[in-house]
């Protein structure tokens, strides 16, 4: 773990060293890849057939390609109660929250008598991508699909591997109350390129989101402008700015929180109080030893951890917006002063007793969100991922004639006579 001060001569140097260091896998998997697309571009069902074989061990002929509806609304109802109320309870919040970011059209006339406006549409059909096996989580199905369903989509489908045909239960029971009319016993990189290009089985779709591997990562990235994509999300990453009333215990797991997902997952803790660093630091090393998890969190927290001692608060926040981090916590008394300070963040949690784990499952706000410095240009998964906006205008023979002579004179600027032929026909017969 990685000790920093700001006053340190050093630390410049050391500092820029930390926010420029990839975490990505380091294993080339471009050119496997596109092998994989291409051959599913080609086979089609015979080649995910053969891949889902060869990677998952499960036979789709034999035991099936998809997961009915029914069997998705039995692992809802076998749930135990309080899970099933916290599942549902998840489920509400995350729609709530994303029914207030769908957007409204326009249409005006302005001025000159140019009525223009524009025209919100949802995808007809969107793909989420979901891990498979006994470690899958429920909540990124709900994540993923209930903004889908928010916005209108269609059609919505799930893929999802299942190793020697094992899936998740709470992965069905999401897939459920999110409202998915597909799912699809197919996983990894084969199953972006399924969605993206369609099989014989499979239809394509027009939006696919859904954390994965690194392999899935590279198909989003190898197929976006075939299909749209949420983004190419990397290692999850905490930044926590803390001052010494906090309770060290509590400031450990948040750092911890991220550090059990992957080892490349990155925590950073800053503080102003020199004991209070050397307090969370001893329980890190106290609460690694009782987690399940351990192997992972350690491996992540030696890795990637870092504590960094600032002279005050206020001179952490340039340091928090270079890194742009995933997650930031700003566990102070008055957390408004800081975060209106902030630039570059992907999703932010204000005060002492907001840990960024609630955020994974039921405030709300998604959890789906940008990683590796990309805070700096884009956003969280939103309703507006599986929507577009298509602009709109009408023009009389008045209006016309207000606005096309300016029309006329800039395509013959730019040496288009078709362009301004166009237009001056109509100005010279407006009927």
């Amino acid at each position: 773990m990685l000790r920093l001060c700001a006053t340190d001569p050093g630390f410049a140097t050391a500092f820029s060293a930390l926010v420029n260091a990839r975490r990505e896998a380091d294993a080339d998997v471009a050119r496997d890849v596109a092998a994989i697309v291409a051959r599913v571009r080609r086979e089609g069902d015979a080649a995910l057939a053969a891949l889902t074989l060869e990677f998952d061990g499960h036979d789709l002929d034999a035991g099936g390609w998809r997961i009915a509806a029914g069997a998705c609304r039995a692992a809802y109802e076998a749930l135990d109660p309080v899970l099933r109320g916290a599942l549902d309870l998840a489920a509400a919040r995350i729609r709530a929250y994303h029914a207030k970011q769908r957007p409204e059209g326009s249409d005006d006339v302005d001025a000159s008598g140019v009525r223009l406006g524009a025209r919100w549409s949802a995808v007809e059909a969107a793909g989420v991508y979901v891990p498979g096996g006994r470690a899958a989580y429920p909540s990124s199905v709900l994540m993923n699909a209930i903004p889908a369903r928010v916005a209108g989509v269609g059609r919505l489908v799930m893929v999802t591997p299942t190793p020697k045909g094992d899936i998740n239960p709470l992965v069905l029971a999401a897939a459920h109350l999110a409202g998915v009319d597909e799912i699809w016993r197919v996983g990894g990189a084969q199953a972006i390129a399924a969605l993206a290009f369609g099989t014989e089985k499979i239809a394509p779709v027009d939006v696919i989101t859904g954390p994965g591997n690194a392999w899935v990562a590279e198909a989003k990235r190898q197929l976006f402008g075939i299909v749209g994509i949420d983004m190419v999300a990397g290692p999850s990453e905490i930044v926590v700015v803390a001052d010494g009333a906090n309770d060290a215990g509590w400031i450990a797991a948040d750092l911890l929180s991220q550090s059990e997902h992957d080892p490349t997952s990155q925590s950073i803790l800053f503080t102003d109080d020199a004991g209070f660093a050397d307090q969370v630091a001893r329980a890190v090393e106290a609460q690694l030893a009782t987690l399940a998890t351990q192997a992972v969190a350690r491996a992540a927290w030696e890795a990637n951890g870092a504590i960094i001692l600032v002279p005050c608060l206020d001179a952490a926040m340039p340091l928090v917006d270079r890194l742009a981090p995933e997650h930031l916590e700003l566990a102070v008394a008055d957390p408004q002063a800081l975060f209106d300070k902030v630039r570059h963040a992907g999703s932010v949690f204000l005060g002492r007793h907001t840990p960024e784990a609630v955020g994974d499952y039921v405030a709300g706000p998604n959890h789906v969100l940008p990683t590796g410095r990309r805070a700096r240009f884009s956003s969280g998964l939103s309703v507006l991922d599986f929507m577009k906006r298509t602009s709109f205008l009408q023009l009389d023979a008045a209006s016309l004639a207000a606005i096309g002579p300016a029309a006329v004179a800039l395509a013959g600027a730019e040496g288009l006579p078709a362009h301004a032929r166009s237009v001056s026909l109509r100005l010279e017969s407006p009927k």
